[in-house]
């Protein structure tokens, strides 16, 4: 008859080789995903097979733990345990929501990884949106774990979740303003007017776009002064965006004498600001007639900038009329200024004068 001893030795012995076997396995599992991770940091559906290898990694834990849980009949005593816990001592229950906090913490840090794995190789998400999709996503894993954690303190849950309404109501009214702004913000992130960097004006406001958050919007103007615009009034505003598309046209005005040829005047000026350096010559530059002065007909001289900035708009608006000051000059082209003709009529009696007295009219006899 076999010694029960030698028996429990022998059985001990195999579940401690057989959980040595169990870790190692897992083990290195999660050492080849690390490496492969590290091998294919690029290259197409790189987002997936992390999403899956990380997947894969998890079921292959789990799998690990629940393996050992059945290899010393620790399934009983597990249960025993949670029965002697119960939900009606307090203790267990502030337990149990530490244990469904923490799990939370960890799966919003999951998802996180989830959606920059998605979400960074997209241009047409910016970093500010993968910021708000993983906060949203982040509030609603911890709204729901709230309320679990909620339910196990009290039976009543709907009569606390109306209350809940009624209270977000009354704040929801008092902070109308607050949440109009977060709405705003939302709306601006997502529908993209503007980025950081880009050369904006919102209403009467001109200037670089310095930070965009959910209640404000920040802009340095060319005065270098710091303006914090409300959300809610930004999207309410109209708003131009003059470096969107990359470049942009700049028109200067001139005006020629009226016994010059417009056309001749054109023709000089467009091929002049061609040869300039701080502007494209794709689009070509172009010379129109703009309408008749009280002095001068006057043209537009359109030109255009890449990589708009206040710096290359400027520059190239002096460089435009340096050059066509000095090639009219040189032409013989005038630019007039207003002039006015100034005439006078006789008056009968003279004129009056301060003191009273009357002078004779112009071209009167003399005393």
């Amino acid at each position: 008859m076999a010694d029960p001893l030698a028996v429990a030795d022998a059985t001990t012995l195999t579940r401690l080789v057989a959980t040595l076997v169990v870790v190692g396995v897992v083990v290195g599992i999660r050492i080849a995903a690390r490496r492969w991770r590290r091998r294919h940091e690029s290259g197409a559906g790189r987002s997936i097979a992390n999403l899956a290898v990380s997947g894969g990694v998890t079921l292959t834990t789990a799998a690990g733990i629940v393996g050992i849980v059945l290899l010393w009949d620790l399934v009983g005593p597990l249960q025993r345990s949670y029965q002697s816990l119960g939900l009606q001592d307090m203790a267990g229950r502030v337990l149990l929501a530490v244990v469904i906090l923490a799990t939370t913490y960890a799966l919003t840090g999951f998802v996180g990884h989830i959606i920059g794995e998605f979400t960074g190789k997209r241009s047409s998400i910016s970093e500010h949106q993968r910021e708000i999709i993983y906060r949203l996503t982040q509030v609603g894993l911890y709204t729901l774990a709230l309320l679990v954690v909620i339910g196990l303190f009290t039976r009543d849950l709907g009569s606390l979740l109306v209350g809940a309404g009624f209270l977000g109501i009354v704040v929801g009214m008092a902070a109308r303003q607050t949440l109009g702004a977060i709405l705003a913000g939302f709306v601006l992130m997502f529908s993209r007017p503007f980025e950081i960097g880009d050369w904006v004006e919102i209403g009467e406001r001109e200037g670089i776009v310095t930070d965009i958050t959910i209640f404000t919007t920040r802009i340095q103007t060319f005065d270098g002064e710091y303006v914090m615009l409300p959300n809610d009034e930004v999207s309410g505003q109209p708003i131009i965006n003059r470096t969107r598309k990359g470049r942009l046209r700049i028109e200067v005005e001139v005006g020629i004498d009226y016994d010059d040829d417009p056309e001749e005047a054109a023709a000089l000026a467009r091929e002049t600001v061609k040869e300039l350096d701080e502007v494209l010559q794709v689009p070509t530059p172009q010379v129109v007639g703009k309408r008749f002065g009280d002095s001068a007909i006057v043209l537009g001289v359109r030109v255009w900038i890449d990589n708009p900035s206040a710096r290359r708009m400027w520059r190239a608006r002096t460089a435009v009329i340096e050059a066509v000051t000095d090639a009219y000059d040189e032409a013989g082209i005038k630019i007039p200024f207003p002039q006015r003709e100034l005439m006078g009529r006789t008056e009968e009696g003279g004129f009056a004068v301060a003191d009273g007295r009357r002078d004779a009219p112009a071209g009167g006899d003399g005393d």
